[in-house]
């Protein structure tokens, strides 16, 4: 057991060697309803939270049809309330696709209700589709305004600040609502210059990754939200009794994947057996395999290893595990796993 802050704060309490976290961004199931999918999410905070999880987040997709969750302040204060412990938040809300203001008082209403619980992770995405940044009112450039649409929203926090025609957010103003950005490459940098904790995949490679990092912490500007750079890295952890069982719970998602970049279309998740009877184009059997690689595998005594060696060549302070497959019983006794090779239980 090692000494560490609670979350990004200055309180500091006992915690395990590995910080792990958890976003579920409630995946859908062909053949099911997405309401499933999202009951099943609360259930799964509810799981989390008995096996020593720091974080419980959800995310925001708009018209996925693999994906129920699209709106995840509504869906956090659902996990919020069936929890008491874990802290609670988005990765993330997709800021280009709302107001400021908006963000800021739902925020608000979380924080109020659970005091000392709830993280507000923030993304540059906007709408995967044209008809769904239509249906937003948004375009792919809105993107392009995102570090100023966040200082705009921390600034609805702080009681010194006024908004036009002296606007309050309420109950947002005063309240302390820990920010992360969720970041890809250039990203990181916005991170840096607002002095806000990193949320940093390897979506482009662990050495573009690690880059990334780099200069984050290199430009880190001490803020009244953050002292030092913080990295929360995140990824997909796979465990099973055996490495070939824990390799077969990738196969749903990478499919799901393999048919987002070949048809535009991010589908409800299908079994392992079902995938891998399936018979795939050339360009569909490529993005299959790729879907497959970048992600740890194994026993709970080799992923835990992995994932440590992953924690030590990155620094990184937190790692958030976003692990999905199609079997609802192996995906909970994938994070079971963990979490008891991890010591968090």
């Amino acid at each position: 057991m090692t000494m560490a802050r609670s979350a990004v704060g200055t309180e500091v309490t006992a915690a395990p060697a590995l910080r792990l976290s958890v976003l579920d961004r409630s995946r859908t199931r062909r053949g099911e309803e997405p309401a499933r999918a999202l009951r099943d999410t609360v259930a799964f905070a509810v799981e989390a939270e008995r096996l020593g999880y720091h974080r419980f987040w959800v995310s925001e997709h708009h018209g996925v049809p693999g994906v129920a969750g699209s709106a995840p302040t509504v869906l956090a204060a659902a996990v919020a309330a069936a929890t008491s412990r874990i802290r609670v938040g988005t990765g993330g809300v997709m800021l280009p696709n709302h107001q400021p203001l908006v963000v800021a008082e739902q925020f608000g209403v979380l924080a109020a209700l659970f005091p000392g619980r709830i993280d507000m992770g923030l993304g540059r995405s906007v709408g995967f589709t044209d008809g769904v940044r239509r249906a937003l009112g948004r375009e792919k450039d809105a993107a392009d305004r995102f570090p100023e649409q966040l200082a705009e929203l921390l600034s609805w926090f702080d009681p010194a600040a006024r908004g036009p025609g002296g606007v309050h957010a309420r109950p947002a103003e005063g309240l302390d609502v820990p920010a992360f950005v969720l970041a890809t490459g250039a990203g990181a940098d916005v991170a840096a210059e607002a002095g806000l904790p990193l949320v940093i995949a390897a979506v482009r490679g662990e050495e573009a990754m690690l880059a990334a990092i780099d200069r984050y912490r290199a430009r880190f500007r001490p803020s009244a939200r953050a002292e030092r750079p913080y990295v929360v890295v995140s990824g997909t952890v796979a465990v099973a009794p055996t490495g070939e069982r824990a390799r077969a719970l990738l196969v749903p998602e990478a499919w799901s994947s393999a048919h987002g970049r070949t048809h535009g279309e991010f589908s409800p998740l299908e079994s392992t057996e079902e995938v891998l009877a399936r018979a795939m184009t050339p360009r569909e059997r490529a993005a299959f395999e790729q879907a497959l690689t970048g992600h740890l595998a194994g026993t709970p005594e080799r992923a835990v290893a992995d994932l440590a060696a992953l924690m030590e060549r990155t620094g990184a302070d937190e790692f958030l595990v976003t692990t999905s497959t199609y079997d609802r019983v192996e995906l909970l006794d994938s994070y079971r796993l963990l979490a008891e090779a991890a010591g968090l239980v």
